[in-house]
């Protein structure tokens, strides 16, 4: 099911936050991911342990979760939500060579938490980049997407790869 018109845009064209006091309480799932592509050499300080700052996988994974949780302080109009659950992962991807980050949000809901994952990534990845621009600022962030959804009036989707 696919809808053109713009949700948060009113007849006469004012942002607004869309009333979801009507729609259906369901499980609701979003998965989204991310790059940061870097120099070997700093995939390799990473990996090993051997960063100023500490510990830059487990940094940038709670700041992504605390992302998610902050999200409608961040993006205007999105709603205040209750999460059952954030995960963020980050694996290496050598052939980048970088890292990639997959963020997972869900909850019981009204509204749908595309928006809290992708948050969590971007932030994630933002991360990554502040742990270790001391010896790589030529880092790309990039390919920030949402993968696929569940739950909802709209029903499932899945990005086509």
């Amino acid at each position: 099911m696919t809808d053109d018109t713009l949700t948060h845009i009113s007849d006469d064209g004012s942002a607004h936050m869309v009333d979801v006091g009507d729609k259906d309480v369901t499980k609701r799932e979003a998965e989204a991911r991310g790059t940061v592509t870097m120099a070997q050499a700093t995939l390799d300080a990473i990996l090993a342990g051997n960063m100023k700052k500490g510990d830059v996988i487990g940094t940038a994974r709670l700041a992504g979760i605390m992302a998610a949780k902050k999200t409608h302080d961040l993006i205007p109009l999105c709603h205040a939500l209750s999460l059952s659950s954030v995960e963020v992962e980050i694996t290496p991807a050598p052939e980048l060579p970088g890292l990639e980050v997959i963020a997972k949000a869900r909850l019981n809901a009204q509204t749908g938490v595309e928006m809290e994952a992708l948050t969590a990534v971007s932030v994630a990845c933002l991360t990554l980049y502040d742990m270790a621009k001391a010896i790589d600022k030529g880092k790309i962030i990039g390919d920030i997407s949402l993968q696929k959804k569940s739950g909802g009036r709209s029903g499932d989707w899945q990005a086509e790869r």
